[in-house]
């Protein structure tokens, strides 16, 4: 299964993919949007499409 990964270089700390996730898995972490709870993600890849700086991407486990 495909899990978001957020290159923190891009992430602006917007919270849109929080915003977009309907599991609630994100969260921001220093400034830096995180997968905190990686065992809720069902891969969806909604925050991976509302992200504006394109910070994440989803890639398999």
């Amino acid at each position: 299964m495909e899990k978001p990964v957020i290159n923190a270089e891009l992430c602006t700390g917007c919270e849109v993919c929080i915003d977009e996730c309907p599991n609630n898995c994100l969260e921001i972490v220093d400034d830096v949007s995180t997968l905190a709870r990686p065992e809720d993600c069902t891969g969806c890849g909604a925050c991976a499409e509302a992200c504006p700086s394109e910070a994440i991407a989803m890639e398999e486990e």
